[in-house]
Order: C-alpha cells, then sequence, then structure tokens
C-alpha cells in the first residue's frame, strides 16, 4: 500500500512563499519513483507543476520556472515544493504524484496520488 502525504499550504499575500512537503509511505524502492507535483484551480484541469527523476533531474512548468524549486529527499522518503514570488493565479489544490520510472508530464501517467493541499494567494 503506497501513500501520499502532503503539507504545508496555506494562505499568502502576493509575493510570499510557502513550503509544501509530500511524506510516502509504504514504497518498495522509493528512489526508483519519479515525483511530480500537480495543481487543480476550481473549474480548470488538473496541471502538472514541477517534476524530479530518481536521479535528481528537474523540470517545470514555464508558469513558475523561476518562482518554483522541487527536490526530494530519499532518505527521509519525502518531497518537497519551495515556492516564491507567489501570484494570485498560484491559487489552487496542489497535488503529490508519483510513478515508477521515467517523470512524464501528463495526469493519467501517475498511479500514486495524495489527497492535496491547498495554496490560496491573494492581491
Amino acid at each position: 500500500q503506497v501513500q501520499l502525504v502532503e503539507s504545508g499550504g496555506g494562505s499568502v499575500q502576493a509575493g510570499g512563499s510557502l513550503r509544501l512537503s509530500c511524506a510516502a509511505f509504504g514504497y518498495f524502492g522509493y528512489g526508483s519513483y519519479c515525483m511530480g507535483w500537480f495543481r487543480q484551480a476550481p473549474g480548470k484541469e488538473r496541471e502538472g507543476v514541477a517534476w524530479v527523476t530518481a536521479g535528481d533531474d528537474t523540470s517545470y512548468a514555464n508558469s513558475v520556472k523561476g518562482r518554483f524549486t522541487i527536490a526530494r529527499d530519499n532518505a527521509k522518503n519525502t518531497l518537497y515544493l519551495q515556492m516564491n514570488s507567489l501570484k494570485p493565479e498560484d491559487t489552487a489544490m496542489y497535488y503529490c504524484a508519483a510513478r515508477w520510472g521515467l517523470c512524464a508530464p501528463r495526469v493519467d501517467a501517475y498511479n500514486y496520488w495524495g489527497q492535496g493541499t491547498q495554496v490560496t494567494v491573494s492581491s
């Protein structure tokens, strides 16, 4: 049984920062998984935000490049998303996701999902 649990969401003003965490439980070979962050705003499709491979290669959606940083700590089975210079358009439910092997930008490529943590950015 694989379980992902997000934390760290909250409400901030534009320009502020938040650090999201995703703790993974029940993994066998955690270091072999691609880990990613996705978000979904009300009335919109879920979209990819950032990804990190088992080898610590990272990639980002154009909308967050230069502002967000994804990282993984395999010793702690934990994924992080540091979000700086937040904008109102970043407001969404943020989800942690995982798949075995290579990373992919498609939502349907991921097998495991957390329950989400809400991020709200006010003007």
